[in-house]
């Protein structure tokens, strides 16, 4: 691509950001992206197909990055031998959320609009189709402890939705409250011993 061409990639986008973080996607002025960008509309059409097509190429990347590697996590647990689970709760998704917060905490605004200003694209399911999979996962480890003898309390679908959307919303909060990074990384360090002390408690298990 030639510079000049990227120049105006790059205005679009910048322009973009700043109008979908200030209005949403929604309430956002394709009209008015254009002219803070310094472009016309037939410029503009030659880059992107529509409104969502451009918030798309701002927050795919990042969807694509965080949704990536909680999957990873998620598998890389999953794909333990059950015998071995129970001494790596927490371990992966430890790990995971120290990931994230870095993450986030480097790609601030990008990852603030997939959040909080994704209502009316493809992205407005992001946190909840999270909070889906992880409730699959917790089910899953329910029946690994089930079938290891563990005599674990009934745990309805709906509770276990309910403590995870808790928890993801809960640690997306540092999105939205522009959090610095030491204070992000101690609040959800803390907010997971938290949860983890939830489970323990409903489990009536130690997680060790």
């Amino acid at each position: 691509m030639e510079e000049g061409a990227t120049t105006t990639l790059e205005n679009i986008e910048q322009a973009a950001l700043a109008e979908f973080l200030d209005k949403g996607f929604q309430g956002a002025s394709l009209r008015q992206i254009v002219k803070n960008a310094g472009v016309t509309t037939g410029a503009f059409y030659g880059y992107f197909s529509s409104k969502e097509a451009l918030f798309a190429s701002i927050v795919e990347p990042h969807a694509a990055a965080l949704m990536g590697r909680f999957m990873e996590a998620q598998l890389s647990f999953a794909e333990l031998p059950e015998t071995e689970q129970p001494a790596h709760v927490g371990k992966e998704s430890g790990a995971y959320l120290t990931w994230m917060v870095d993450y986030i905490c480097q790609h601030r605004e990008p990852v603030k609009l997939l959040l909080c200003g994704a209502e009316g694209t493809s992205y407005e399911n992001f946190v909840h189709n999270m909070v889906e999979v992880e409730v699959e996962a917790t089910l899953e480890y329910i029946e690994v402890l089930r079938r290891a003898g563990q005599e674990v309390p009934p745990l309805d679908r709906s509770l276990c939705h309910i403590i995870a959307s808790g928890m993801f919303n809960s640690i997306f909060e540092v999105v939205v409250h522009d959090m610095p990074h030491d204070q992000a990384l101690r609040d959800v360090q803390q907010l997971r011993a938290f949860y983890t002390g939830g489970w323990e408690r409903l489990f009536e298990l130690s997680f060790g």
